[in-house]
């Protein structure tokens, strides 16, 4: 399984949304996304590069698995 690495907000809002997440609302440069049966919303904040620990603590509050995130950022690239 490849490394999880740095990418642009917008593709990983791309995979989060492809997930089902939806966006809810924006507080300064944070961006917020739910989806029916996550208890906490996933927080994406529009930087360049968002960094792999980010990456890592939303794909775990998604209950998203590494497998899934590569599917899915095949299909946002």
């Amino acid at each position: 399984m490849p490394r999880i690495t740095p990418i642009h907000w917008k593709v990983l809002e791309c995979i989060f949304t492809k997930d089902g997440f939806v966006f809810e609302r924006q507080v300064g440069s944070h961006r917020l996304y739910t989806k029916p049966g996550v208890s906490r919303p996933v927080v994406i904040p529009a930087y360049q590069e968002v960094d792999d620990d980010i990456i890592l603590s939303n794909m775990r509050t998604a209950g998203m698995s590494r497998g899934n995130y590569f599917k899915l950022l095949d299909k946002c690239k």
